[in-house]
């Protein structure tokens, strides 16, 4: 391998520059090349309408990948939660790093937890997915709280809170883990109240299918386990047909016993977003080994989802 310098595509946000700093010096270090971050603004950043509005699915990854294939970076770094579950021939996900924590945090006034907000909180959120979960938790437990759609980077999130708007928002524990914030966090939320978007605090790296040695270089970085959770997570989503701005939540945890992994379970949701109704369902098994089985254990649970009237609660269906 040459010395020249690996181009990195990033979004310029605070959180995408941070973690993609963050991958750079990793890629540093397993290739012994300079890595120079290239900042890319995507149509994500730019609009102004709710995620939801804009389809959601892929408006942050089109723009970064239109980047490597025209030659102006040589590979990028995604949040996993933003790529639309087709990975186009072109382009492979060479690396899913170790993840992060992927449950959601509540950032509240006075450093309220969930419980303690009181009835008819105003709770900010983008995210329908987390709209469902969290309107539906309030009614099992005789509360109401008030969401309310926002958009905007962290800072701009948590402002909300710091001048009044809101009473709290919500947002994923390992955005605010990268940008150093976690002690903004007022209340950690459990994946058994909410469960977080499929792929929710992990990273891909993604690169041109043909460069085989840069393929192989960044393939130091990928972790097996993180690789085969996600990939069952968005194998359920995909068979749900569902975009990221669809109600859906999906966590895939490895099971050990001791030192020893020993099996996998997979918990999906899909609910809709007055909290009115929810599908929830899990399904153990043994770990996949190969991509191939992790895509069969969440396409199987969809299934299951699907026949218990899960897509119902998701709105307009992709075609």
């Amino acid at each position: 391998m040459t010395d020249k310098a690996l181009r990195l595509g990033t979004r310029r946000s605070k959180l995408a520059m941070a973690q993609s700093g963050q991958v750079a010096e990793r890629v540093r270090q397993v290739t012994g090349r300079p890595v120079e971050l290239v900042e890319i603004t995507t149509y994500g950043d730019t609009s102004r309408e709710h995620l939801a509005q804009i389809g959601g699915t892929g408006v942050f990854a089109t723009a970064l990948r239109d980047a490597l294939r025209d030659g102006e970076v040589d590979f990028a770094v995604h949040s996993l939660k933003d790529l639309p579950t087709a990975q186009p021939e072109e382009f492979v996900l060479a690396a899913l790093p170790v993840r992060e924590d992927p449950r959601d945090v509540l950032v509240a006034r006075d450093g309220l937890t969930f419980a303690e907000l009181p009835d008819g909180a105003r709770v900010g959120t983008g995210s329908p997915r987390r709209m469902a979960q969290l309107n539906a938790y309030a009614r099992a437990h005789g509360r109401t709280v008030e969401t309310a759609p926002i958009r905007g980077n962290i800072e701009t999130r948590i402002g909300y809170v710091r001048d009044g708007r809101l009473d709290a928002v919500v947002l994923a524990a390992a955005g605010l883990s990268r940008v150093g914030m976690l002690d903004e966090v007022t209340d950690f939320l459990s994946v058994d109240m909410v469960l977080p978007a499929p792929g929710q605090g992990a990273l891909a790296i993604e690169c041109a299918a043909s460069d085989a040695d840069l393929v192989a270089a960044l393939a130091e970085l990928d972790d097996p386990f993180t690789r085969v959770a996600v990939t069952a997570e968005r194998s359920l989503l995909a068979a749900l047909e569902a975009g990221c701005s669809a109600p859906v939540g999906a966590l895939a945890d490895v099971l050990a016993d001791g030192q020893i992994v020993k099996e996998m379970r997979l918990r999906g949701v899909v609910g809709a977003t007055d909290g009115s109704s929810l599908v929830q369902l899990s399904t153990t098994g043994p770990v996949p080994r190969t991509e191939d089985q992790a895509t069969a254990f969440g396409r199987e649970l969809a299934a299951e989802m699907l026949a218990k009237g899960a897509a119902g609660l998701m709105g307009e269906r992709a075609l």
